[in-house]
């Protein structure tokens, strides 16, 4: 089976098979990543601009470092992105639905997306990218831009937060 970045290189040479081959690879995995940072919102197409983003950008890809880190890499920035973009128009969706959903999940139990959201950016991307997404420290790292340690210091703040969130909700 050949590696992400051999595919890569035959991508750059303009051979689509290669990028179906990716494609098939990191469906899930990207799908579920962009819909744990949106709350299940634009997904799809956030999807399709991450992918459209590697191809502009194939010749630019540096085969010695790892293709999944730079594909997540190009989802977080546009993940970023959407989030600093304004919310929908309340007008254009069904409240009574909205609410009754979200009733719905609390009533299941503690309510992951939720308490996602209450994070910071920073700490609610290392969460998702180290244990949605078993991605090393080192990899995490790479993908942010920042040091191992502060990492380390992201998660056991985030872990800590979400702890007292959790907490207080069943006090």
């Amino acid at each position: 089976m050949e590696s992400d970045e051999e595919l890569v290189g035959r991508l750059a040479h303009g051979e689509e098979a290669a990028l179906a081959e990716l494609l098939g690879r990191y469906e899930r995995p990207l799908s579920s990543f962009l819909y744990r940072h949106t709350g299940g919102r634009d997904v799809e197409d956030l999807y399709q601009e991450t992918w459209m983003r590697v191809v502009r950008s194939v010749e630019r890809f540096d085969r010695e470092r790892r293709f999944s880190t730079w594909l997540y890499k190009i989802a977080l920035n546009l993940a970023r992105d959407w989030h600093r973009r304004p919310p929908p128009d309340a007008s254009d969706s069904d409240p009574a639905g909205d609410d009754s959903a979200e009733l719905a999940r609390a009533e299941a139990g503690i309510d992951v997306s939720r308490l996602l959201a209450q994070l910071s950016e920073a700490h609610r991307e290392v969460l998702i990218l180290r244990f949605y997404h078993d991605l090393s420290e080192e990899q995490v790292a790479e993908i942010l831009e920042c040091p191992r340690g502060t990492v380390k210091s992201r998660m056991h703040h985030a872990l800590a937060k979400l702890s007292e969130r959790v907490k207080g909700a069943h006090a």
